[in-house]
């Protein structure tokens, strides 16, 4: 179903709610990458989100309301994407009488970006978070300035970081092994010394500096990876040739169907 959230008609996204959904049902939100591809991601995740009985959104953000909604920046006219999805997920809890205390996030790419630095953000708002080949990080160090850290940034945008909290949220990483290109991937000198040249690397380092900070600071380190063979920087290719549907439902909610 194609909504438009009632305090901002413009601003759109997309609900699948399961047959057998029921009040209480977990929610399972897919955010889209640079390319805006919102109707494939709820098109390729509804099968997975019918099996489990999980409600699921794929909120829609445009090139001119959201240009920023990677790293949650505000736009032209004030709007930030995280407040962006806490108002759309505000609105599902009462359409669906879906749980939405607690959030399963995904997403793809630029898509990534967010869900991490969302979760990063809100953490106390995710239950898990799980990453598709994000193009580069925010690291857990408040030396570096927002987006690269968490330290205070030129960025329109305030946002406050508690490691001991956000280091309490499982998150799984996936990326393709054959994802080494520079397509559609931020490159300049401080990001390729801090993370990396690719993909690949990036999610390497990230991850393990989320798990050196969680045992900095007396926690289980919950952050992984998996990398997957033959797979490139394509969310269709990663969901069909990939089997990224499955690991991505097996990293939020388990393997098995919710009954």
């Amino acid at each position: 179903m194609r909504r438009a959230l009632r305090k901002d008609p413009k601003q759109e996204y997309l609900l699948y709610v399961p047959s057998r959904a029921r009040r209480g049902s977990p929610l399972f939100v897919t955010v889209h990458g640079i390319s805006r591809n919102v109707e494939e991601h709820a098109t390729l995740f509804a099968p997975f989100a019918e099996k489990h009985g999980v409600v699921l959104v794929a909120p829609f953000f445009t090139r001119d309301r959201n240009p920023g909604y990677q790293w949650m920046g505000r736009d032209s006219s004030g709007r930030r994407a995280d407040l962006t999805l806490d108002a759309i997920v505000d609105e599902v809890s009462v359409s669906s009488r879906a749980d939405t205390s607690r959030l399963f996030l995904f997403g793809f790419s630029g898509g990534a970006q967010f869900a991490h630095r969302y979760t990063l953000a809100h953490p106390e708002r995710v239950a898990r978070t799980a990453l598709g080949a994000p193009g580069w990080y925010t690291f857990p160090d408040r030396k570096r300035p927002y987006p690269y850290g968490l330290g205070p940034s030129k960025e329109p945008v305030s946002l406050a970081f508690e490691p001991e909290r956000f280091l309490r949220v499982p998150i799984t990483v996936f990326v393709g092994e054959d994802d080494t290109t520079d397509y559609h991937l931020r490159c300049n000198a401080v990001v390729n010394r801090q993370q990396g040249r690719n993909r690949l690397d990036r999610s390497r380092r990230w991850v393990a500096a989320m798990r050196r900070a969680a045992k900095q600071h007396h926690l289980a380190p919950l952050v992984t990876c998996e990398r997957v063979p033959g797979i490139k920087h394509s969310f269709k290719q990663f969901m069909e040739q990939g089997d990224l549907g499955s690991r991505v439902f097996r990293a939020l909610f388990g393997s098995k169907p919710r009954t």
